[in-house]
């Protein structure tokens, strides 16, 4: 199955299907206020450059990275839909984004994601990301974890 990861506006008819899906997941685990990710209208307004991963044509993967400057990167909104996972398609994504940021001339690349995410936390800590103190607007909380990757 050939993937395909292309830029995309998060508005278009298969972002918005993802991100709701990704919301969708999330809500149940996680009480609003460690709900971090952005809707598809501050994606836009915040400047994310956002991509879609397709499987023989069907969205099946989306992510973002929000750049802060030159000072680093952020990965916003990944996710993979259930009936594509285990196909390597999350590693590819990260792949992507850890490319185009390196690409922007930025050299760190960080991430917020929750607890309950352990497939996406193996992920990252296999993928060379470490976990840090909270960075940003993000605050202590103990259903989220911060990482970061040097991408020198």
């Amino acid at each position: 199955m050939p993937a395909i990861i292309t830029p995309e506006r998060p508005d278009t008819p298969d972002a918005i299907a993802l991100i709701t899906e990704l919301e969708a997941a999330l809500e149940p685990l996680y009480p609003p206020v460690s709900r971090h990710g952005l809707s598809v209208e501050r994606l836009i307004i915040e400047g994310v450059h956002f991509f879609v991963l397709r499987s023989d044509g069907t969205a099946a993967s989306c992510g973002g990275v929000k750049l802060f400057g030159t000072d680093y990167g952020e990965i916003k909104r990944m996710y993979v839909r259930p009936q594509y996972r285990g196909m390597g398609f999350a590693k590819l994504m990260l792949t992507h984004l850890t490319d185009f940021t390196q690409q922007q001339g930025i050299s760190l690349l960080r991430l917020e994601t929750g607890i309950y995410q352990q497939e996406a936390i193996g992920l990252y800590e296999k993928m060379g990301f470490r976990r840090i103190p909270p960075f940003g607007n993000y605050t202590d909380d103990p259903l989220s974890l911060c990482y970061e990757k040097s991408l020198t």
